[in-house]
């Protein structure tokens, strides 16, 4: 275990859209796109692996974890380094990973979206700082923009 890096990235959103219309940006290969991906090859359903593309050459593949709609969603992914050609593309559970996760909450204020991407403190140590880092500017890049995506009308 890397104790220099912090373990986990934390965000939360809280937008005017339904659990249900939430979820489905987040879980459905069809609406993602909107959002974080530009292309999904595969589909989410649980133990499933599939390719998220990122502009013409950057690819990485998923290992569906969970899906309970409209609850909870959460996937694992070997997380790039951000000058890299391309993400990681084959088997996510036999490489180091973090888990990235989604929970819904619903109040009177619309939803609540909280995402974790957890692992970091596992991840090789040489690397696991430059991810960290990437990841939280990218998360927070991406979530902003499923936020003003739900908040439409």
């Amino acid at each position: 275990m890397n104790a220099a890096v912090q373990d986990s990235i934390e965000r939360q959103i809280t937008v005017r859209a339904k659990k249900e219309r939430v979820f489905n940006a987040i879980a459905d290969p069809k609406q993602i796109t909107a959002w974080f991906p530009d292309k999904v090859e595969g589909t989410f359903e649980v133990g499933e692996q599939p390719i998220i593309c990122f502009g013409e050459n950057f690819q990485v593949q998923l290992y569906v974890v969970a899906s309970d709609p409209y609850d909870y969603f959460a996937y694992r992914w070997v997380p790039a380094d951000e000058g890299a050609d391309t993400g990681y593309v084959g088997d996510v559970l036999t490489q180091p990973n973090t888990l990235v996760e989604f929970r819904l909450t619903e109040s009177a204020a619309g939803t609540t979206v909280t995402l974790k991407e957890s692992g970091f403190a596992s991840l090789p140590e040489d690397v696991a700082a430059k991810l960290f880092k990437g990841n939280t500017d990218g998360w927070k890049f991406m979530i902003d923009r499923l936020e003003a995506l739900m908040n439409q009308e």
